[in-house]
């Protein structure tokens, strides 16, 4: 088959497509041809060198795919040859071919094309895993998402409006906000030209918001902080604004704050089943509805990896970029 290479760490330029084995099926696992992976700020790191790889990934990126099922394992007795799926994979989405654990793979959302499908796998892992099964944000909250244009802000926008909650975004321009708006946020924040902390203070009377999905880190977190409400929860994702900062521990005690943090790709097998089965019992009844779109912005062919990644380090896109395997 054909797979997009790392072949040494650095820009855009060392991702090349190239004729590879073709994975082997363990008794547990699906064999998935392809038809489109979505790609996520980690593929960056990992092309650029900055990401240990967790133990038995795959050595090519590309964390979510859809396709159409090849073959099954002995073990395995939900899906079957033919089926049309999209997967949670831990690497080697941008290939031909890809071999999943059973448990992480999920039919396609009803009403969604199967390419479009790529789009949704490591989005509603990582939001309901984390804000929602982690932070617990519920029903008449507020939230603050941080990059709402992002493929992430996309789709927890409308989660998130789903399920109840105000939500408050920031972006760096008004064209980033404009669909933010469109897809349900009721504060959209300029960060480059107002600060946001005092906009969420003036928005919440002075309170603040109850929840934070952070993917800056560093340079964020004691603006984070002030921006939170009493029992707030900040929960960090990434790591974009840098991985060290000194901060004021004082408001943390003062209004009984959390502050939490998690990664997807690391978790084990079981884990990352039960966060895919609770994403098909709890997210994809509102794509179904409706209520959730895929937002994507441009797909481009396997073999232009390298241009979708300076489009997604540009920042110059809003919502998901797909590769479409041959």
């Amino acid at each position: 088959m054909k797979a997009v290479v790392i072949t040494s760490p650095g820009g855009p330029e060392v991702l090349q497509l190239k004729e590879v084995d073709d994975p082997q099926i363990k008794d547990d696992e699906v064999l998935i041809r392809i038809v489109a992976t979505a790609l996520n700020r980690t593929d960056i790191l990992q092309r650029m060198g900055r990401y240990d790889l967790p133990k038995g990934d795959s050595l090519y990126p590309g964390l979510e795919c859809s396709g159409t099922i090849e073959a099954v394992g002995k073990n395995v007795s939900r899906w079957k040859i033919g089926d049309q799926v999209c997967a949670l994979v831990g690497g080697g989405g941008y290939a031909e071919k890809i071999a999943v654990p059973s448990g992480q793979v999920l039919p396609v959302p009803p009403g969604v094309s199967l390419q479009d499908a790529a789009s949704f796998p490591e989005v509603a892992c990582t939001v309901w895993s984390t804000i929602f099964m982690m932070s617990h944000l519920s029903k008449g909250e507020t939230l603050l998402i941080h990059g709402g244009s992002s493929g992430i802000g996309t789709f927890t926008i409308q989660l998130a409006t789903y399920h109840g909650v105000k939500v408050f975004v920031t972006a760096g321009s008004e064209e980033k906000l404009a669909p933010c708006k469109d897809l349900g946020a009721a504060v959209c924040i300029n960060y480059k030209t107002e600060d946001f902390v005092a906009r969420v203070k003036e928005e919440t009377g002075g309170k603040g918001v109850d929840v934070i999905l952070d993917n800056i880190g560093g340079s964020y977190l004691q603006r984070n902080i002030d921006s939170l409400n009493f029992d707030g929860r900040l929960f960090i994702i990434g790591l974009m604004g840098g991985v060290k900062t000194e901060v004021n521990l004082a408001g943390l005690l003062a209004r009984r704050l959390t502050v939490q943090s998690a990664g997807l790709r690391n978790r084990s097998r079981d884990n990352k089943a039960l966060i895919v089965s609770e994403v098909e019992k709890t997210v994809w009844p509102a794509i179904a509805a409706g209520k959730i779109k895929s937002v994507v912005y441009k797909c481009f062919p396997l073999a232009e990896a390298a241009e979708a990644h300076r489009l997604m380090e540009s920042s110059n896109h809003v919502g998901k970029i797909l590769l479409l395997a041959p």
